[in-house]
């Protein structure tokens, strides 16, 4: 060791940076090439130890703000009381169950609550392939469903990646639907990629087996994609035709943060099977859950205890609970499609001046700009997105890179974010990409 001293909270980035060296795996990266050192945050912003503040345009997972009073009063109310596991009978879990099943189609009306996406996606997929007694998974590349192994062995961003490898012979990929870069192009591309996964179906009833499909409806690490409407709900729908199950993983995308629709299934008019959720939904606190039907859990209940120490305590249900009375109260959803429609808008008219903004795309306060090749080739320029996001922290806005070639830039701030907050992105956006 150093003989740094941790418990000074007012180091340099240089001799935080070196103890993070020292303490935490290397594999932990850090955001901008001249990392921030976050002391406080508050609503839509971050501070850091100089009380410098930066405008939030990244963190999806403080979904109502950060530090939102309400959850913190509620969190230090419960935890006074009470908070323990789900083996007790106790009322905050099934009241916050109540209130989660009511934003869902009538059939998802059965909670498990994890403590994170990826436990809840992995959660998903043992519940699927027990019903259908079959392991093989349909998913799309690019996507990315969590951290845990079985979760890289279904998420291309990651085994496709570097460092990955191949996956288990039971996952059965097909191309991104991509409607600007994909391997099928424009508006009536959809039916390409249905003819892609027709294939994969086959292949698996051919082996005597039934399909998981597990999609994001709007892709996040994938480059904030919406998936095209007219795909994905024909998809599902073949899906149902091979007596397959469909996964709608919504934790990046859920709890109204794209504002026409509280779920992102529902932007497609459809029904998922299964339903995860997880990130916005403790606002930070560590909370997610899996909703299904009574079928499929009933199929799960085969005598092997469903046990999580934490998932669903009463503090946990409290926090979760609040957030939802917090984005009624404060009519959120309607703030992120007004935010971000006027974003949107002001976006696609920058686009208009700069060639390297290659498209524009994503709904309410879930947005994506990719950078290409003025060329007209459209090469994606990640040097230029990681350029652009290194620019705006100087400029005390924050967001971040993403895609395969990192050359989408992402918004995604707390719902809170206001016309104010949108104007001051794009004033400073238009100054950096000017330069380049």
């Amino acid at each position: 060791m150093t003989g740094i001293n941790v418990g000074s909270k007012m180091q340099n980035n240089d001799s935080l940076k070196k103890l993070r060296a020292e303490l935490l795996s290397p594999s932990l990266s850090l955001s901008y090439n001249d990392p921030i050192h976050v002391v406080r945050a508050k609503a839509q912003y971050l501070f850091d130890q100089n009380g410098t503040k930066y405008l939030d345009g990244i963190n999806n997972i403080q979904h109502v703000g950060h530090c939102h009073p309400r959850i913190a009063n509620a969190a230090f109310k419960q935890l006074k009381v009470l908070n323990t596991n789900t083996r007790y009978l106790d009322y905050t879990i099934l009241e916050y169950s109540r209130a989660l099943t009511k934003k869902l189609p009538d059939k998802l009306n059965v909670c498990f609550f994890t403590n994170s996406g990826s436990e809840s996606n992995d959660l998903a997929l043992r519940l699927a392939r027990f019903k259908n007694q079959s392991q093989d998974t349909i998913v799309l590349d690019g996507a990315y469903h969590g951290h845990l192994t079985s979760l890289i062995e279904i998420s291309p961003y990651k085994y496709k990646g570097v460092g990955g490898s191949p996956p288990p012979a039971y996952v059965h990929e097909i191309p991104m639907p991509d409607q600007f870069r994909g391997k099928y192009r424009g508006k009536d591309s959809s039916y390409h990629y249905l003819n892609e996964l027709g294939k994969k179906l086959s292949a698996i009833k051919k082996n005597k087996q039934k399909p998981t499909f597990i999609f994001e409806s709007f892709m996040g690490c994938g480059g904030q994609i919406p998936l095209p409407s007219d795909f994905i709900k024909e998809a599902s729908a073949l899906i149902h035709q091979y007596d397959g199950i469909c996964i709608a993983d919504e934790i990046q995308i859920g709890f109204g943060r794209i504002g026409k629709n509280f779920w992102g299934f529902e932007y497609h008019d459809l029904e998922p099977d299964i339903v995860t959720v997880g990130k916005s939904m403790g606002n930070g606190h560590p909370l997610s859950a899996v909703i299904t039907t009574k079928e499929i859990a009933d199929h799960f209940n085969n005598g092997m205890e469903y046990f999580n120490s934490f998932g669903g305590n009463p503090v946990s249900s409290t926090i979760g609970h609040e957030v939802l009375k917090i984005i009624k109260d404060e009519d959120l959803q309607k703030n992120a499609k007004n935010v971000g429609s006027y974003l949107k808008k002001m976006l696609i008219d920058l686009q208009k001046n700069y060639s390297l903004i290659g498209d524009i795309r994503g709904e309410g306060l879930f947005l994506g700009l990719e950078i290409v090749n003025s060329n007209g080739l459209l090469e994606p320029m990640g040097k230029f997105a990681k350029y652009i996001v290194n620019e705006m922290k100087k400029r005390r806005v924050l967001l971040s890179t993403d895609g395969p070639d990192e050359n989408i830039i992402k918004i995604k701030p707390p719902i809170i974010f206001n016309k104010q907050d949108a104007d001051f992105l794009l004033e400073n956006l238009r100054l950096v990409i000017a330069k380049i």
